[in-house]
């Protein structure tokens, strides 16, 4: 007899198709749920920058390009001109302080110079001339006065005579009168000499005081026209290095024309260029340093120039300590400003993000494989370092370089 089969209902099949539709829903509710469903992109770990935050001193500094100048330079400008008759130095070498250097030719200069001397041997003479004719007089009045005072004298004794006479009436009173006359106009004439004379003498002795004065100051002149000729010898006011001279033999200078310059090579200095965001931060004693040939070397700035030039403005440099050996005019080199005192801070590297995000986010690692967008607020900064003021703690691990290719998306993939 046939027995019936009981189909079963839990067959191999139907757990296998059973379990395999669990996995498969299982799968679809942890991708719904819990699946990252951020925008991600993979990155090739070998071209990125991996930087570390961490906590320091931050210095405020900025980099400045000095370049090296000598701490003096004295312009060489012709006190007269002339045309060059000689060129003894050429420019590049050394000279000491009297060296000659050019000599000119002026042949106005020197006709004035020879009017200006003769003029002051014509005063000489006029002046000798008056003197001996103040004394020619003197004498004259002398011998005036002693021929007036013999004749005074005769005549008194004939007025006093013809006095007592005419009392006994031995002589007329005609007579009388006659030599008392006499005798009175001589002695006016003599009062009259003296006054005449002392007026001449007064009036010489003016003409003297402004010939005098005249011949002085025409002496001045000529030794003025004297130093003048002498400036046609154009000399080094100091010692140094004759680093340049515009001129060549032949040539006719101006008077006041620069011809060249002498540097002082017992110092020097460094010129800076700053950035005009600077200028309200930066003035006179303000640190600095110096690196050359490994070693560092302390400056202060003693000159601001207030002037802006295509956004930047000048400063003067110079070392406070010792000058380094070996440095050149000319010469090239970064200097380290200091703004600020050292601040502990959170420290992150400088990088090219700043420019993608503005510093207002960056990727952080969170794993070895995997960064994420994290928003960030920074403060300062200097060549080195942004300071970090939120979103960021030290040992944080940040990718500094360029976001250019990372597009907007939120996770990078590190490969």
């Amino acid at each position: 007899m046939d027995r019936k089969i009981e189909k079963k209902y839990w067959t191999t099949k139907r757990i296998l198709l059973m379990s395999t539709g669990a996995l498969v829903l299982f799968f679809l509710s942890y991708t719904f749920l819990f699946a990252d469903h951020r925008s991600a992109v993979n990155v090739d770990r070998e071209k990125i920058t991996i930087s570390e935050v961490k906590s320091g001193n931050y210095d405020e500094f900025i980099i400045v390009q000095g370049v090296v100048q000598p701490l003096k330079t004295i312009q060489l400008d012709a006190i007269v001109g002339g045309y060059v008759t000689q060129k003894l130095v050429e420019g590049g070498n050394m000279v000491k302080e009297g060296d000659i250097i050019l000599r000119l030719e002026n042949q106005q200069l020197k006709l004035n110079f020879l009017q200006s001397e003769t003029e002051a041997s014509r005063l000489v003479n006029e002046l000798q001339n008056t003197r001996q004719r103040l004394k020619v007089e003197r004498f004259t009045l002398q011998k005036t006065l002693s021929d007036l005072d013999f004749q005074i004298a005769q005549a008194k004794d004939a007025f006093d005579r013809n006095a007592k006479l005419k009392k006994d009436d031995v002589v007329s009173d005609m007579e009388y009168q006659k030599t008392k006359r006499e005798y009175e106009r001589l002695v006016k004439q003599r009062d009259i000499e003296v006054e005449s004379q002392k007026y001449q003498e007064e009036n010489a002795k003016i003409q003297i005081e402004q010939l005098e004065g005249t011949l002085l100051r025409t002496q001045k002149n000529v030794e003025l026209w004297r130093q003048t000729l002498e400036n046609l010898v154009v000399k080094a006011p100091v010692s140094g290095l004759l680093s340049s001279i515009d001129v060549e033999i032949g040539s006719n200078i101006n008077q006041g024309q620069n011809i060249g310059q002498i540097d002082d090579m017992d110092g020097f200095k460094l010129r800076a260029d700053i950035d005009e965001h600077y200028i309200s931060r930066v003035f006179a004693g303000l640190q600095a340093k110096f690196s050359f040939s490994g070693q560092e070397y302390a400056m202060e700035i003693i000159k601001v120039y207030p002037e802006v030039t295509n956004g930047r403005f000048a400063v003067d440099l110079v070392f406070t300590d010792k000058t380094p050996d070996g440095i050149r005019r000319g010469q090239s080199s970064p200097i380290r400003l200091e703004l600020g005192k050292s601040e502990k801070a959170t420290l992150l590297p400088i990088g090219g993000f700043f420019s993608d995000t503005g510093g207002n986010w960056v990727y952080v690692l969170t794993s070895d494989s995997k960064a994420e967008k994290r928003n960030i607020s920074l403060g300062r900064k200097n060549p080195q370092y942004h300071e970090v003021l939120e979103g960021l703690e030290p040992g944080d691990r940040v990718i500094t370089s360029s976001y250019q290719n990372f597009g907007d998306k939120e996770v990078l993939e590190l490969k």
